[in-house]
């Protein structure tokens, strides 16, 4: 997740009061425009969900929860979005499956078929979250509108200052986007960490503002108050965090061979149909909890867990880390944060129903920082999210003790991204500028 960050960060200059002045405004239009065009994209999918999973089952007096129409669905969305990625220009931008959350920036001509290809799937139920499309469409987007407005700020910067203004919007605080580029530029460069994070904090401020103002959909999922903390919580929160890391590398293990094994098939089309037509097979299973991202069925399943034993609870989780894992290595674009959460969310839900005396704020952090961690291999990004999503401060000392041997299991295992030999690595994409 840091690589592609790390290099770029690299070639940022030296901080002075009088330019961190001068890079204030443009950081901050940086962040309300990143904002903007994920509320746009967020606000185009809903339309086309509802249409999908609404309008048109009620017009033709159908049950938009049948298995048949979940199949159906998602069978031709995976249809239209291979197709998308087979003929339009831009081939939908990089394949997901590939990328860190952060890449170096896509040429314009790459980003509306990018964009079209994530709201298809966003709306038709793929397991998968917006993050990686959307900052790879703002960054594209910003870094040739600065290289031909502004020319004197440099691409790198501009790369850095729109990925922390997108990941302020995506998770409603710049104390994400903080956390997670401290440990690129705090490790890089001279000067003081402030001097380095003050552009960045100041586009994830703006863009997470933008987001708040517009009402965006928060992390936030109603759980009872945890504000007491118990001697057997640490061993609790550390047992659960590493089962759920534990399944998060067992996907991220089969990940590259599942890969390999729907690009048998050669072509887009064939490939991500069939995918889309195995989501609709899981989805039918699993029911419409295990569709979409996650992030309002994240709030589902904690605010309805009473009404699911401990078994049904068990094939939520095994049907949505199933899909995650086709959705990602079929060829849909998305992120894959997102389902992590939900997946940590009902483990935590799980690890609740078999053993009730767990507190169920505390299961659910620790089951999202567990999954967060081995999906996306941040210590930071995982804690963050564990504690946004239980809303309670509390839990952050627990989890910071948690973290310590979940992430001695995660630092040397798979990643759930696929490298590309050198050989077959492409040249950095160098965006258009007019």
């Amino acid at each position: 997740m840091t690589d592609d960050m790390s290099s770029t960060a690299r070639e940022l200059p030296r901080w002075t009061v009088r330019r961190l002045l001068v890079l204030s405004l443009p950081s901050v239009v940086i962040g309300v425009v990143s904002a903007l065009i994920l509320f746009g994209l967020d606000e185009v999918a809903a339309l086309l969900q509802h249409a999908l999973w609404s309008g048109l089952p009620a017009l033709a007096g159908i049950d938009p929860d049948s298995p048949w129409w979940i199949l159906s669905v998602l069978t031709l969305t995976g249809l239209a979005i291979g197709l998308g990625v087979q003929l339009l220009p831009g081939h939908g931008g990089r394949d997901s499956a590939t990328t860190d959350l952060i890449a170096p920036p896509l040429p314009l001509a790459a980003l509306p078929s990018l964009a079209l290809v994530s709201v298809l799937g966003l709306a038709g139920g793929v397991s998968l979250g917006p993050e990686s499309p959307i900052i790879a469409i703002n960054t594209g987007i910003l870094v040739a509108a600065f290289g031909s407005l502004w020319p004197g700020i440099s691409r790198e910067l501009v790369v850095l200052v729109t990925a922390a203004g997108t990941i302020g919007a995506l998770f409603g605080t710049p104390v994400a986007a903080a956390l997670v580029f401290t440990g690129v530029v705090g490790s890089i460069a001279s000067g003081a960490l402030w001097d380095k994070l003050f552009l960045p904090l100041l586009a994830a401020g703006a863009g997470s503002v933008t987001m708040s103002l517009l009402s965006h959909p928060e992390f936030a999922v109603p759980l009872p108050v945890y504000d007491t903390v118990a001697a057997i919580d640490l061993l609790s929160a550390s047992v659960i965090a590493a089962v759920s890391a534990v399944v998060g590398i067992g996907a991220a293990a089969v990940f590259p061979l599942l890969h390999r094994s729907f690009r048998l098939l050669r072509h887009p089309a064939l490939y991500v149909t069939l995918g889309g037509a195995l989501l609709g097979v899981l989805g039918a299973i699993g029911g419409p909890i295990t569709l979409f991202k996650g992030l309002e069925q994240t709030a589902a399943i904690t605010a309805n867990r009473a009404d699911y034993s401990v078994a049904e609870l068990a094939v939520i989780v095994a049907v949505k880390v199933v899909a995650l894992m086709i959705a990602a290595a079929a060829g849909f674009r998305g992120g894959r944060v997102f389902p992590a959460v939900f997946i940590g969310t009902a483990i935590g839900v799980l690890a609740n129903a078999a053993a009730p005396g767990i507190p169920v704020s505390l299961a659910v952090a620790a089951g999202v920082l567990g999954m967060v961690l081995a999906v996306s291999r941040d210590g930071w990004i995982a804690l963050f999210i564990a504690v946004a999503v239980t809303g309670s401060v509390t839990v952050l000392a627990v989890l910071c003790i948690a973290v310590l041997p979940t992430w001695l299991l995660v630092s040397r295992a798979p990643e759930m991204v696929i490298h590309a030999r050198p050989e077959e690595s492409p040249a950095p994409l160098r965006p258009e500028t007019s």
